[in-house]
């Protein structure tokens, strides 16, 4: 490597980047930014925080309309009842939605984290309480600096008591969606709930204070695997916050009414405008990196600037590294096609299966105590018991019929009445004259059917195999 020309040129961006940050001991101190992303950024968010909060209390047929019932091992979503047998929907809803990440961010790169993930919403709204009670990110950073007397001890007091206040309703709220959220409110307010949903409701709240009061952004970059492994799916027709480094540079200050051309320099003012309204603490201008979450944030007050100056908009922007590069952006791409072909496939195998999910479920279970035994009769006898499910909100009452063996001798009752969301549990035997049986063991059906449904009726009835034990003669 002595020889200059095969010596590869090394430059130190550490210090740079270091002293962008708005930080003092890892502490970034975010400043508050208006514009266009971010009003859409606050009304996505509050959007979805609201559908979040008031999903608890909404009702269906005197019910509550969303509740993942664990204990019962049922999820009502409003009208329909998902049983643990049809637990292959929830799985393809993750798929669908896994796909979906996919294609959003193979187009719009990470705007998942900046638009509607939980962890930057929450943090978002954090800091709005720390604006509220401790002023802009200057004043936070003095008071911070500053010793401890009255004005900071109230301050940094209400901003905690509000922090752990939204951390509690929603630690509460988290958990209305697993245990009844009016049981679980009366339960907290008259100190009669039980040990664990108190427990989950302080965990839940413990994680959202620590997650957007502290850890912030170090959340999304050393707990978020999406951070790490989102670089798979960019491309350069992938839409992220970029820079455009061929007019921005060379940066630097200079009187509003001079040519930037004549002083030799880009657009770029080096305001570091778009350092101090990062959520993450980063340097856009560095070039693309695992902490950006597009939020957007930095274009607003670079497009804030650029018109202050009298310059065009969009030297931070929404961008391709082939715009970027004054080449053509093919949105329509393969790996693009491919994430939405699978997203579409995928989501319409969860629509089919969601229409045809049966309303009834049967199980069966033989007595394990012995295979079959003689009656004094003389008849084979086998002993089952069946579990008859009604996934629907209403009572129904429902037929039963063994099919396979034409011989068999039901003995139980074979009409029952089956409350909604009902697991009914009915034993019954079979019996049969050994010498009408062929074999010693018989393949039989137990089918279960709706009382006056039509023959034709695809959800009408459920069926479940069995064996029939006896000693042919």
């Amino acid at each position: 490597m002595n020889d200059k020309n095969n010596q590869i040129d090394v430059k130190n961006v550490t210090g740079a980047v270091r002293s962008h940050r708005p930080t003092d001991d890892g502490h970034i101190y975010v400043r508050a930014q208006k514009g266009q992303w971010q009003r859409l950024r606050k009304l996505m968010g509050w959007f979805f925080m609201l559908l979040f909060v008031v999903g608890p209390w909404l009702t269906w047929n005197n019910r509550q309309a969303i509740l993942l019932d664990v204990e019962q091992q049922r999820f009502h979503i409003f009208g329909s009842t998902i049983w643990p047998q049809d637990l292959t929907l929830l799985a393809l809803l993750f798929v669908v939605a896994a796909f979906g990440l996919f294609f959003i961010t193979t187009f719009l790169g990470r705007v998942w984290c900046g638009y509607l993930c939980p962890q930057t919403v929450w943090t978002f709204l954090f800091i709005w309480f720390e604006e509220k009670f401790e002023g802009s990110a200057n004043k936070r950073r003095q008071l911070d600096k500053s010793s401890w007397n009255f004005n900071k001890l109230w301050r940094k007091s209400a901003k905690h008591a509000a922090w752990l206040a939204v951390s509690l309703f929603t630690g509460f709220t988290f958990i209305a969606y697993f245990v009844p959220a009016v049981e679980l409110g009366l339960g907290l307010l008259t100190f009669s709930a039980s040990f664990w949903p108190v427990f989950w409701v302080l965990f839940f709240a413990f994680c959202t204070y620590g997650n957007a009061g502290w850890m912030r952004t170090i959340m999304c970059t050393h707990m978020c695997p999406y951070s790490r492994f989102q670089s798979a799916m960019f491309d350069k027709d992938t839409y992220t916050v970029s820079y455009d480094v061929e007019r921005g540079e060379q940066r630097g200050p200079r009187p509003r009414k001079k040519d930037p051309k004549e002083l030799g320099l880009g657009d770029c003012i080096d305001c570091d405008m778009c350092v101090q309204v990062c959520p993450a603490g980063i340097d856009i201008r560095d070039g693309l990196q695992y902490e950006c979450i597009n939020c957007g944030a930095c274009v607003d007050a670079c497009d804030q600037t650029m018109e202050r100056m009298g310059y065009e908009n969009g030297l931070i922007s929404y961008t391709t590294e082939h715009k970027l590069r004054h080449k053509e952006t093919h949105v329509a791409r393969p790996k693009l096609i491919g994430y939405g072909v699978v997203m579409v496939i995928m989501l319409a195998a969860f629509v089919y299966m969601a229409a045809n999910i049966m309303p009834l479920g049967v199980e069966v279970i033989r007595d394990r105590n012995q295979l079959y035994r003689e009656t004094a009769e003389g008849l084979v006898e086998n002993t089952y018991t069946l579990k008859i499910i009604n996934k629907t909100l209403e009572a129904e009452t429902y037929q039963l019929k063994v099919d396979g063996v034409d011989e068999l001798e039901w003995i139980g009752p074979t009409e029952v009445t089956v409350s909604g969301g009902e697991v009914f549990t009915l034993p019954i035997s079979l019996s049969a004259d050994p010498y009408l049986l062929s074999s010693p063991v018989q393949d039989i059906t137990f089918v279960v059917t709706r009382a006056g449904a039509a023959p034709d009726e695809r959800k009408s009835g459920a069926r479940n195999e069995s064996k029939f034990f006896g000693s042919a003669r």
